[in-house]
């Protein structure tokens, strides 16, 4: 049986690409969309064996439809597709359960290969990986009963921060210097208890900020 799969992707270009690639591999492309309205209905009704998803569709954030795709039941198989190398989005995408990270720039071969992969349940994850994701997202759970009296401002940094953005990125955001969102940034997370930048993009989709 042909292994059945949606993709997730605004780039009209990408999407036809993606489907031409796929449906010559031998795949069953059941609905490709550019947009995320319904993609949790359209994978309840297709039962497809994998959604593969762009992590950035238009102004709509494709990281926050992995964790309620796999708690379906059963799971649906999901994998992240991306033109950007982001240490905060992979760890994002492990954390909530995703079979893998693929990059744009991957061949006809490694991507048909993640797929296959994917749409049999295994994990994508190398274990170096997994050792390292695992590490940011330990390090950006809140303890119990923890709050961090975040100020407006760094809430509003973290948040764009969680995105990928740089420090240059933030000050021409907000309008303010890069000197002082890299202030803004050492003091929230310090107030957060995490190390880095990855594991507070993290601690941020577990608190709901993105």
């Amino acid at each position: 049986m042909p292994i059945r799969v949606h993709i997730i992707d605004d780039h009209d270009v990408i999407r036809s690409g993606l489907r031409s690639m796929l449906e010559t591999a031998g795949f069953v492309v059941l609905r490709d969309a550019a947009t995320v309205e319904g993609l949790v209905d359209a994978a309840i009704q297709d039962r497809p064996d994998l959604v593969l998803l762009d992590v950035r569709i238009g102004d709509d954030d494709g990281l926050a439809f992995v964790a309620p795709l796999r708690a379906l039941s059963p799971p649906v198989n999901v994998l992240l597709f991306s033109a950007h190398d982001n240490p905060s989005h992979e760890a994002r995408a492990y954390a909530d359960g995703a079979n893998g990270y693929v990059y744009k720039s991957a061949d006809f071969q490694k991507l048909t290969d993640a797929v296959r992969r994917t749409a049999a349940g295994e994990s994508l994850w190398e274990r170096t990986d997994q050792r390292r994701l695992t590490n940011f997202v330990k390090a950006s759970k809140p303890g119990v009963g923890e709050h961090a009296p975040l100020t407006p401002r760094e809430t509003e940094i973290l948040i764009i921060l969680a995105s990928g953005a740089t420090n240059k990125d933030i000050s021409k955001q907000l309008g303010i210097s890069a000197e002082t969102v890299k202030e803004h940034v050492q003091h929230m997370l310090r107030k957060i208890g995490v190390t880095d930048r990855t594991q507070a993009a993290v601690w941020a989709a577990r608190n709901g900020l993105v």
